[in-house]
């Protein structure tokens, strides 16, 4: 398999041809933050918390879609990428309804974990208050449309994981959501098989199992990569 070598934040990196900047920052040791990436599951560049900057592009890239290039010399940690990912995700707080001490997600939450990583404390922007629905009809799950950042981990998990495609995104622009199936109660739902990877893979409390209360919901993501893994070595034939 072709390698290629390019400079991360002044380090020689190698990788294999088509790997993605993110990968490679990974395998290196770099982080580069992230909220819509999943081991397993395809890239959505949704959330654009990964941009980095890339010797010779006028525009910031997204590291998830960005394909590592021999010679590429790419900067993952400067004041302006610091600035644009405090933006995003003050926009994120901004246009939902994230109240972390009520949340089962809170202290296991990776939105909440990349705002105090970034020293984000406190939001620029005018709330929007949105009205959102929470959706309890599900006998094992529920579904907090206020916690939800639209990252689409869900959808992808339930699709190419799972197989269902239970989840998907309908409306635009801040009218967008998370819908199962055509837009029915979660509960009613005739391609839901009750998994839970979708629960697995949510980043926030948006997905959580009913009966959870403030901070005790958290996520096994091993789960979810056991799977692929076995998935990928034909452990099984579905």
């Amino acid at each position: 398999m072709a390698v290629v070598t390019l400079t991360i934040d002044g380090k020689p990196v190698s990788a294999r041809a088509g790997e993605s900047v993110l990968a490679a920052a990974a395998e290196a040791g770099i982080r580069i933050p992230t909220l819509c990436h999943l081991d397993g599951v395809s890239e959505a560049a949704a959330c654009r918390l990964c941009l980095v900057q890339v010797e010779g592009r006028g525009r910031l890239q997204a590291a998830c879609v960005t394909a590592a290039a021999e010679g590429m010399v790419v900067r993952t940690q400067t004041d302006t990428l610091r600035e644009y990912r405090k933006m995003i995700l003050e926009l994120l707080f901004a246009e939902g309804n994230h109240v972390c001490a009520v949340c089962v997600a809170n202290g296991n939450c990776e939105l909440q974990a990349a705002a105090a990583d970034l020293g984000m404390d406190h939001v620029r922007y005018p709330y929007l208050n949105p009205v959102r629905p929470v959706d309890v009809s599900h006998a094992q799950y529920a579904v907090d449309h206020n916690r939800c950042i639209l990252c689409t981990r869900c959808v992808r998990t339930c699709d190419e994981i799972e197989g269902a495609h239970t989840w998907d995104v309908a409306g635009r622009g801040t009218l967008s959501h998370l819908i199962a199936d055509m837009g029915q109660p979660w509960g009613e739902s005739a391609t839901c098989t009750s998994c839970g990877k979708c629960v697995q893979s949510c980043p926030t409390g948006a997905l959580f199992r009913q009966g959870s209360t403030v901070a005790e919901m958290t996520k096994d993501r091993e789960k979810l990569g056991d799977l692929v893994l076995a998935r990928r070595e034909k452990k099984w034939t579905v």
